[in-house]
């Protein structure tokens, strides 16, 4: 008979050592990565805060990381919103009013796409997942063109639609809620309250949507980023400068160097950007409580 080895008490000591070792090697590793993607991330903001700062004369004869000689951000933010008969206010007004109804309506409208292909069986569900999964592959620039064609056609161009209706159909938050859908409301919950006589759409807005809240705020805060920071469709729908959102506008006074005669307002179009993010930041603060996970566990009893 073979007696297992034994491992000694002083062989035990040396290799916690090692152990220990190797995870403060990734330790340190995990910090030195995790930094240097901090960095990369908060760099191209804190050059924007600095030059936003600075005058228009001191933003191109200074160091980009550095402060200027003035400091201007007050002076330069009371311009902003001056410049051009203060039309910046307008197009920021006209950006809420997308995002509202278009970020809105597509947070709405695949919450409720994505719990009925989640808890509904119907002829074709599998063949509509397909088609929506081939459409979050689909770049949103590839269909720019076509798009605007057909609303050419349609003679809704250089208007507050052709701008919305776009911004409706958003495949990866349709995806997202189905997802999130499938596993968070549970189907026995759904089966007791149509045993007690509850309808659909009472089943859905008093049950399911607050067990979807967390999925449904993260859906809602990316169709706001994408809807904040649409440029392109705009920029191909758009003719009336009172219809601009803010990201068009700032990119029409950048273009203006461009153009012989035109004013040369970097400094305007730097602080405008800032003053542009400010409301996105202040929308994931306030909804950032609302990221919880798991509201429906132990809801059922197993």
């Amino acid at each position: 008979m073979v007696s297992a080895p034994t491992i000694r008490p002083q062989a035990r000591r040396k290799a916690q050592p090692a152990a220990a070792s190797r995870k403060s090697t990734k330790s340190w590793s995990l910090t030195a990565i995790t930094t240097v993607m901090l960095i990369y991330t908060l760099l191209p903001l804190a050059w924007l805060v600095i030059s936003a700062t600075k005058t228009q004369d001191s933003l191109l004869g200074t160091f980009g990381l550095w402060f200027g000689g003035d400091f201007a951000l007050f002076d330069n933010i009371g311009k902003v919103f001056t410049y051009q008969d203060g039309i910046y206010l307008r197009w920021l007004g006209n950006t809420v009013f997308y995002v509202v109804v278009g970020a809105g309506g597509a947070t709405l409208l695949s919450t409720l796409a994505g719990y009925g292909l989640a808890k509904f069986a119907f002829p074709g569900r599998r063949a509509v997942f397909a088609v929506i999964l081939g459409a979050v592959a689909v770049p949103p620039t590839a269909l720019a063109v076509p798009t605007f064609l057909l609303f050419a056609k349609a003679g809704i161009t250089d208007t507050v639609w052709a701008v919305i209706i776009p911004s409706l159909m958003v495949p990866f938050s349709l995806y997202l809620m189905w997802v999130f859908a499938r596993d968070a409301v549970p189907d026995e919950i759904l089966e007791s309250a149509r045993v007690d006589g509850a309808g659909e759409f009472r089943i859905f807005f008093k049950l399911a949507v607050p067990l979807l809240s967390p999925g449904l705020v993260t859906a809602l805060l990316f169709n706001i980023v994408v809807t904040w920071n649409n440029l392109f469709l705009p920029l191909i729908m758009l003719k009336d400068r009172n219809l601009y959102p803010i990201t068009l506008g700032i990119y029409s006074w950048n273009q203006q160097a461009q153009t012989v005669g035109g004013d040369v307002v970097f400094n305007l179009v730097i602080t405008g950007s800032l003053l542009a993010i400010v409301p996105l930041i202040a929308a994931f603060l306030l909804l950032q409580r609302y990221w919880q996970s798991g509201l429906a566990v132990g809801s059922v009893k197993q």
